[in-house]
């Protein structure tokens, strides 16, 4: 693991803990040259599916193109860092355990905007309307109606 400070390539950990799920190893590291210290991150590096995309491209999935939507998405709403990771967790656990080599983005799309309605309302809508690509107002407020609709007959 290369020093972020000064690009030297040994270290030793200082301290490692697991997630709350176990899914990722936080190792803190100290740089046998310059003795700054960092984090790095470890985890299990999953075989996830291409993504086809809505003009029939493939390309491999991104969880970091993910998160920057999600993220965008969330900006200046009460919704943490932990629930946006926790949403992408599940997402690509579902398509893990979907063994499926190719997925349409409309069907991973979908499974996002699911999670999101979730956690917060006006975030999902904030998706809904660049992912689905709203062409008019009337759209834009179809989508809003019909989570008003959903909610009054919970």
């Amino acid at each position: 693991m290369r020093c972020p400070f000064c690009n030297h390539i040994e270290d030793k950990v200082i301290d490692s803990r697991q997630s709350k799920d176990g899914d990722v190893i936080r190792r803190r590291r100290e740089c046998l040259k310059c003795e700054g210290r960092f984090t790095s991150y470890e985890r299990i590096e999953n075989i996830l599916p291409h993504v086809i995309k809505k003009d029939n491209r493939r390309e491999p999935y991104d969880r970091q193109k993910i998160l920057q939507g999600l993220e965008k998405a969330c900006e200046k709403r009460p919704v943490s860092v932990e629930s946006i990771e926790a949403l992408v967790m599940r997402v690509e656990k579902n398509l893990q355990e979907s063994n499926e080599k190719e997925i349409p983005s409309s069907v991973l799309g979908e499974q996002i905007m699911d999670g999101l309605k979730e956690i917060d309302e006006v975030a999902y809508v904030r998706f809904a309307s660049v992912y689905r690509q709203f062409k008019d107002i009337k759209e834009f407020m179809q989508e809003i109606k019909d989570i008003v609709y959903n909610k009054k007959k919970i």
